[in-house]
């Protein structure tokens, strides 16, 4: 296996709401936070990807961007977040064209996120490491 040419990754967003945003995140989706920095906070998504929500007064542009968050266990996902009241706006269902199960719904800020597991066998399946 090729090393990747970068050891982690963090993805940013703007949030005019970093309590719900933190709220969602955090206590809904059970991401633990990796680092405080104020007016930013940056959450755990995997081993070595982060999402990270910024505060700004004009909010987010959530058009055009999808946060994808991987799980074997998509409808369990899908049962939990909607008991906890949160709108789906596509229930689970596979995708043949794409080969994956998976479901969108929207953060506090309208972000789309899509709950997925990918089906074709040729997906590289998460790295494991031994504690540095």
């Amino acid at each position: 296996m090729t090393k990747p040419p970068f050891e982690q990754l963090v993805t940013f967003f703007y949030t005019a709401d970093l309590e719900a945003t933190a709220h969602f995140y955090q206590e809904l989706l059970g991401l633990p936070l990796a680092l405080d920095q104020g007016t930013c906070r940056i959450y755990r998504v995997s081993a070595d990807g982060f999402v990270g929500f910024c505060t700004r007064s004009q909010g987010p542009s959530p058009d055009g961007v999808i946060l994808t968050l991987v799980s074997q266990d998509v409808a369990g996902w899908h049962q939990r977040l909607n008991q906890a009241g949160v709108h789906f706006d596509k229930a689970p269902a596979y995708n043949p064209t794409y080969n994956i199960t998976h479901c969108f719904l929207r953060d506090p800020n309208g972000y789309l996120l899509e709950i997925q597991r990918f089906e074709d066998p040729a997906w590289p399946s998460p790295v494991t490491r031994s504690s540095d």
